[in-house]
């Protein structure tokens, strides 16, 4: 189900109408309610795949209470390796299954023996590498003694399949996301309409930004080779803010319905595209995701700790893991390595690569120096994301080469030239828009707090009507897939 269809429309007001109408006098039965609509919003996808989640959370319950009983550490860590077993066999048969067997067969053929084997027609399950995170990190935090197990196992069921964010994340922590559980809940108006803005804005990134982006995306990358240079390298582009918007506005209207339930989300977006190198952009991009493998891998591991070889070898495995995150392809894995290949010189120079401020912190225009660091990193952005976008490895370098030919410096074509620029408007009034509220937790959280009633609710009506007027062709969000 849809954040953007007519089901979600329908089951949403149903759903909230019960929650704070109906079972609003019972914390246990408003838990159950949660998972009784999240298994429904789930299972409207598939509901072959929702003993998937439950399995998941059964094993997972059972471990956190298992951890706390013995006094060997031993026996402890048996247990945790339970929960990491299930959890990543199930995430590993389901999404890379075909991929080993393929490369498995490859590596055998290259030393002229044929390998016979039988490839699988799996589905990959919506939302397995999130909630997979999310369970499996709850059995971590309490082998780390930073968690005590619950006994509730509604309220740890409730935790795990959260319908705003079940399929895409935030990724939650069980320490910040669970104790909201076991909390009587009351409506709050002002956080409630807070929510609203917040989701207000993530539609129209979607469905106004990101769907238009995609109609174009598409036919460039599916038909490269018809194009010019100028046409692919605007096609990157459009990609680079599809993504964000798609994924991002994903979060934002995850974050906001959350309110309307009265739980907190935590942060996952910070405007990454006004990063001024790529370390502050990857602290700023998918922060649920990227905290994770720094916590659970990168430090387990070494972190930036010990001589400069090893922080090289650790930098490299964390973004090669975090691409093959992304899927079974080897394009996510040489995206991760281009991304790696960029902290290098920092390394080797012991250069910091922080920067912990908001760029250009109150004013309206940045320094020469930030607004070219944040044109350089975008830049690096836009050429990157096609390894991430093209259906293949040949494919994105086809891309590429196809950039960087002569073609480059001519005038880009469209076969609708109307919509290209329509389109570019309203990615002009994004940038802006993001700009200006940079400093909040989403953009037009206190944009207009100076502005009288009638020109703020003129403003979010004008957000309204430019979403149904203007949203493109309804697409699944980006990051289902992953």
């Amino acid at each position: 189900m849809l954040f953007n269809s007519l089901d979600f429309a329908i089951f949403l007001p149903v759903i909230f109408a019960l929650y704070w109408f109906v079972f609003n006098k019972s914390l246990k039965l408003q838990n159950i309610l949660i998972v009784a609509s999240s298994y429904f919003f789930y299972a409207w996808w598939d509901w072959r795949f929702l003993g998937l989640i439950i399995f998941s959370t059964v094993v997972d319950y059972f471990v956190g209470l298992a951890i706390v009983k013995q006094k060997n550490k031993s026996h402890k860590k048996l247990y945790l390796i339970i929960s990491i077993v299930v959890n990543l066999g199930l995430l590993g048969f389901f999404k890379y299954y075909n991929f080993f067997i393929e490369n498995f067969k490859y590596a055998f053929s290259f030393f002229g023996r044929d390998f016979d084997v039988n490839f699988l027609h799996i589905i990959l399950p919506v939302g397995i590498s999130f909630y997979t995170f999310q369970t499996m990190s709850y059995s971590l935090d309490i082998y780390r003694g930073k968690l005590s197990p619950t006994k509730d196992f509604v309220a740890f069921a409730s935790f795990v399949c959260f319908f705003p964010q079940l399929v895409a994340g935030p990724i939650e922590r069980a320490t910040n996301f669970l104790p909201q559980f076991h909390k009587k809940r009351n409506f709050n108006k002002t956080k409630a309409v807070d929510g609203l803005k917040q989701m207000l804005w993530g539609f129209f990134k979607k469905m106004v930004i990101a769907d238009n982006c995609a109609v174009f995306v598409d036919d460039f990358f599916a038909n490269y080779s018809s194009y010019s240079g100028s046409a692919l390298l605007l096609g990157a582009f459009l990609f680079t803010i599809q993504i964000y918007c798609d994924f991002s506005g994903y979060s934002d209207i995850a974050i906001g319905l959350s309110r309307q339930f009265g739980f907190n989300l935590k942060k996952n977006f910070a405007f990454p595209y006004f990063s001024r190198n790529m370390a502050e952009f990857w602290r700023r991009w998918h922060i649920s995701l990227t905290t994770w493998f720094k916590d659970y891998f990168y430090i387990p591991i070494g972190g930036s700790r010990g001589s400069k070889l090893m922080q090289l070898r650790n930098t490299f495995l964390i973004f090669i893991v975090i691409g093959f995150w992304h899927g079974a392809h080897w394009k996510f894995v040489v995206y991760g390595m281009i991304n790696a290949l960029h902290f290098v010189p920092y390394i080797l120079s012991g250069k910091s690569t922080k920067y912990k401020n908001v760029v250009a912190k109150g004013r309206l225009f940045p320094s020469r120096l930030e607004f070219f660091s944040i044109l350089r990193t975008l830049s690096f952005l836009v050429l990157v994301r096609v390894f991430f976008r093209a259906d293949s490895l040949q494919i994105a370098l086809g891309y590429l080469a196809k950039i960087f030919s002569p073609s480059l410096f001519t005038i880009p074509e469209f076969s609708n030239k109307t919509g290209a620029v329509l389109t570019l408007f309203f990615i002009a009034i994004f940038f802006i828009v993001e700009w200006l509220g940079r400093d909040n937790e989403y953009a037009i959280e206190s944009l207009l707090s100076k502005w009288s009633r009638p020109y703020k609710l003129l403003f979010y009506y004008l957000i309204l009507f430019t979403i149904f007027y203007f949203n493109g062709e309804q697409q699944q969000f980006i990051y289902f897939q992953f």
